[in-house]
């Protein structure tokens, strides 16, 4: 199977199921160290904490996560600062996860 980082994010308009448990389980050992949670609506998304030196490398950091998210027209929420940047990615238009979140969450462990 080809490695997800070299995949292209797909664009999402809602006409897909987000993916099950399984399908869930399945992708997220292709990723390093994101964690599924669920909001309060059941909803699944990826979350990963980074740790830099200070600011000025946090900021550094989700300015490339914005750069790939913007060429993959993928968007993460971001967070961030003084020596801390926090991702949570899902695709909102199916209120859950797809392909394409693993996909950018493979493409920023690459930074």
């Amino acid at each position: 199977m080809e490695e997800l980082y070299k995949k292209t994010c797909v664009a999402c308009e809602g006409n897909i199921a987000p993916f099950d448990l399984s399908e869930i389980h399945k992708y997220v050992k292709k990723v390093d160290g994101w964690d599924v949670k669920s909001n309060e609506d059941k909803n699944y998304y990826l979350e990963k904490n980074f740790k830099f030196k200070n600011f000025a490398e946090s900021q550094e950091f989700v300015n490339k996560v914005g750069s790939i998210a913007e060429s993959e027209s993928h968007h993460p929420d971001i967070y961030f600062g003084w020596g801390y940047a926090k991702i949570k990615i899902s695709t909102h238009a199916i209120k859950g996860l797809a392909e394409s979140d693993f996909i950018l969450a493979a493409k920023i462990d690459r930074i």
